[in-house]
């Protein structure tokens, strides 16, 4: 046995720098990964659900590795799976970028830009028209989508704005050059056009917050809080596998999903085989000629979670916390590890349950608290936080924690919010798919949506205060793709069809959507139709290890269709079956005065909770709190 066998205990490890190097040597030996060509996606390549269900300890497992390599100077690529065991290349498919999509735009791509477009003689007369010296602007490259240019057909290009940088300090968000953009081809390394549509004044507002003079006098009056556990945290890691008061479960990480969770149980009882944040996608509002093309994928087409923060205690966590680093490669296929990547704590939660009766006397109270696992990533302007919260009561939550700065413009209008002056923020919005591989105390699960209904006054309702709940089977896929309705509680039931609880009733986990808005985008438009997951709260699929990602394997300039339109069309069972459940969730963003120069944190997520799944309360084992710290 190797040392890299031996150091594999499941086949859901986290990857090490070991692996990483022994990929890239295979890649090397074969002559796939060669002087041009670049690592664009690197992860795991994690087996069937079969098969590591079946694991048992001690089992030899196959460690295969998902590399997409793009060739830098002809913009050829392929996708390639690569075993790390055996350090052979299991197989080896070159994209058709018309049909496929192309790979995620990556760090030397973005190293370029600038060089680029300083030597391209349209975008230095535009600079030199509005009186800006070329030195001082920053490109930021953008993914370029798929519109009706014919000319970009299998062709890698971005779009890039320029941001007027005034010293080494300054943010360049508060001067956005306005009214110019250039396309980039990135495998010749050209302007393709330069879009100057209007001079437009740049803002000379402050956008450095993290300047003393900006902050103002600090609020001192604010004392320290500290959090302490002077016996130690509760729960246990061991090469990515937690424990945690009745929870047991698995974690791992990812550059395109961030953080993943896996095998997900309470008391033994399986309730989530995976969990994660498969696509997120920013649509922006703003419809001018140079504006209208702007949204981003940051998973599929950033790869966001490669820029994870390295957490710092008592900055980005605080408690008695448990670290844990993240292996991935970077462009050249070397082993890059981000320390502290993920971050564990237990947080007090404030009451679980409580009553003091008039009858008996009883007064009892219990304390709740979760274990947090989380992780923060800056993409361009923005920073997202993942926070997945475990509760004593065998409630599972997820909060999108969204901060950073604003993408801003220079022509406050109809489709943007005047932040200073003269300082545009384009209206937009941040829709999010988590995708749920719902394993609901067995694999035969189905989903049931449960509404309130109004009862009309009459008959059998004289007072009118009557109101009951309907439940409808989604039997098919064509059935399961829906909207959420604040108005009517509408939830999401995960039913094991051949369990009942002690009472009679379905064992059940219920999906509670937050009920925001879903894709605003015009059904005609071109991310209408590149994003179409983002039109249903909820998508439930029949399970298919190879169905991973709610827009397809490759954003990047993908025409559209793929995913989950594509999935749905066999319109296959899912009554009882084998699901994986998708749901919608994000926020829609009209930005305040108050979000500049930096975004206070805006929240969004969704909850599941047992209902059924216990035949009590169980969190009635939970001990009172002790007597020195209760008075």
């Amino acid at each position: 046995m190797t040392t890299l066998e031996a150091r594999t205990v499941h086949p859901l490890s986290m990857t090490t720098e070991a692996e990483v190097t022994a990929v890239r040597d295979v890649l090397v030996d074969a002559g796939l990964l060669t002087e041009h060509v670049r690592v664009a996606f690197f992860a795991l390549e994690e087996p069937p659900k079969a098969e590591v269900l079946a694991h048992s300890p001690g089992d030899p497992v196959d460690r295969r590795f998902r590399a997409v390599l793009l060739d830098l100077s002809t913009g050829r690529s392929w996708d390639t799976v690569v075993s790390a065991t055996d350090r052979s290349v299991v197989s080896s498919r070159e994209l058709d970028p018309p049909r496929d999509g192309q790979p995620p735009i990556i760090d030397t791509e973005f190293e370029m830009i600038e060089g680029i477009l300083n030597a391209d003689p349209q975008w230095l007369a535009a600079l030199e028209r509005r009186g800006i010296e070329p030195s001082t602007v920053r490109a930021v490259p953008l993914s370029a989508g798929v519109y009706d240019y014919p000319d970009e057909v299998g062709r890698r290009i971005v779009r890039a704005f320029g941001f007027r940088q005034d010293h080494e300090k300054d943010h360049p968000w508060a001067h956005p050059i306005d009214g110019l953009v250039a396309y980039v081809d990135l495998t010749a390394r050209s302007v393709d056009r330069v879009i100057d549509h209007q001079d437009v004044p740049v803002p000379e507002t402050s956008g450095n917050f993290d300047d003393p003079e900006v902050q103002g006098s600090p609020l001192d009056s604010l004392k320290p809080i500290e959090i302490t556990q002077p016996e130690g945290r509760s729960f246990t890691v061991e090469d990515g596998h937690v424990k945690w008061g009745r929870w047991d479960l698995r974690i791992g990480f990812n550059e395109r999903e961030g953080l993943t969770l896996h095998q997900i149980s309470f008391d033994g009882r399986p309730i989530c085989y995976r969990a994660s944040i498969a696509e997120m996608v920013v649509p922006y509002a703003d419809p001018s000629p140079v504006r209208f093309w702007q949204n981003y994928f940051d998973c599929g087409e950033y790869m966001f979670a490669r820029y994870a923060d390295s957490l710092q205690l008592g900055c980005d966590c605080l408690g008695d916390i448990h670290y844990v680093d993240a292996v991935l490669a970077d462009d050249l296929g070397n082993p890059r590890t981000i320390t502290n990547a993920i971050c564990m704590h237990e947080e007090d939660f404030g009451v679980l349950w409580k009553h003091t009766d008039l009858f008996t006397g009883s007064r009892e109270v219990r304390r709740q608290r979760r274990l947090v696992i989380s992780f923060f990533a800056p993409i361009g302007n923005y920073d997202y936080g993942f926070y997945w919260y475990l509760y004593l009561d065998g409630t599972i939550q997820l909060e999108v924690k969204a901060t950073g700065i604003l993408f801003t413009s220079a022509t406050p209008g109809d489709y943007a919010t005047e932040v200073a002056p003269g300082l545009g923020a384009p209206y937009h919005q941040h829709l999010f798919s988590a995708r749920l591989d719902m394993m609901v105390d067995g694999l035969a699960n189905a989903v049931d949506e449960v509404e309130a209904v109004r009862i009309p006054m009459g008959e059998g309702n004289p007072y009118g205060n009557a109101f009951t709940r309907s439940r409808t089977r989604l039997t098919r896929e064509s059935q399961a793709q829906r909207q959420a309705a604040p108005d009517r509680a509408r939830t999401w039931h995960i039913v094991n069809t051949e369990k009942k609880n002690g009472l009679g009733g379905p064992v059940a986990y219920v999906l509670h959507p937050q009920g925001g808005a879903t894709m605003l985008a015009d059904p005609g438009s071109s991310i209408h139709r590149r994003a179409t997951f983002a039109t249903n709260a909820l998508w439930v699929t029949r399970y298919d290890p190879a169905e991973r990602y709610p827009a397809g394997d490759f954003v990047n300039q993908n025409p559209g269709g793929a995913g989950l339109p594509a999935w749905v069309a066999a319109d296959r069972d899912i009554d009882g079956q084998d699901i994986v459940v998708w749901h919608t969730f994000g926020l829609t963003h009209f930005p305040r005065p108050e979000d500049w120069p930096v975004m206070p944190v805006e929240y969004t997520g969704f909850t599941l909770k047992p209902v059924g799944f216990f035949d009590r309360n169980p969190a009635l084992d939970v001990p009172a709190t002790q007597a020195k710290h209760c008075h």
